[in-house]
């Protein structure tokens, strides 16, 4: 069996209520639900929370909530990999055969069906843990700057300043949207970011993490501008 877990604790200090809040027209973890629904893989869809007013839109959504996420795993300080574990164990426990989860972010609207199947198909052929989603960063890191407590700026890595982009190696960052796994790796708490997986390379477009009301704002504009230009695949 192949299951989606979307991880969705009620508590949210950056952005109150994020996980339900209104993007593009629907609360945000609708966007999740119904890019898993698409994208046609999943035999379960699963949203993990506590919170029984996101359990009901995440029904209404197309999502199952078959159990409430005990307390100790829906603080600040948890992992979504300790979520994951848990969803699969308690499947496990109620006779489900799991071969592969996947871990899909409540605040992941831009996610297309089509990288989802790309994930699972990729995860397959590599024989690997994990495969998940990242992106490129826009310029090279090694040319990051550093701003002092008077203003001045000053490179992090001096040794870089005066090279040229082209000669410096690229670099990739997590896209925050999906994590694909097998679920007994998730079970044994594999090391994620590690030799155990590969990388999905999500083109930037696509890809804003929401952690502030900036980054939201980004998000939407950024989806209007998607849906304005071709329907999602």
């Amino acid at each position: 069996m192949k299951v989606a877990v979307i991880p969705a604790r009620g508590g949210s200090r950056r952005i109150p209520r994020k996980n339900i809040r209104a993007f593009a027209g629907r609360p945000i973890i609708a966007h999740s639900i119904a890019a898993a629904r698409a994208s046609g893989v999943f035999n379960r869809i699963l949203v993990s929370t506590d919170d029984e007013e996101i359990a009901a839109i995440a029904r209404e959504a197309g999502a199952e909530t078959p159990f409430v996420r005990p307390a100790e795993l829906a603080d600040a300080h948890t992992g979504t990999n300790a979520v994951v574990r848990h969803a699969i164990q308690w499947l496990l426990a109620d006779g489900a055969v799991v071969e592969y989860a996947c871990c899909i972010y409540a605040t992941a609207p831009l996610l297309q069906p089509r990288y989802l199947r790309l994930g699972l198909e990729r995860l397959v052929a590599s024989g690997r843990s994990f495969a998940f989603s990242v992106t490129s960063f826009p310029a090279p890191v090694q040319r990051a700057l550093r701003v002092n407590a008077d203003g001045g700026i000053e490179p992090l890595w001096p040794e870089h300043a005066a090279r040229r982009s082209q000669d410096l190696e690229p670099a990739f960052h997590d896209a925050a949207q999906f994590y694909w796994g097998r679920a007994q790796a998730f079970v044994d708490q594999v090391a994620l970011f590690s030799p155990a997986s590969i990388g999905i390379v999500l083109p930037r477009h696509l890809v804003q993490d929401i952690d502030t009301e900036e980054d939201w704002l980004r998000a939407e504009l950024m989806f209007r501008a998607l849906e304005a230009r071709s329907p999602a695949a």
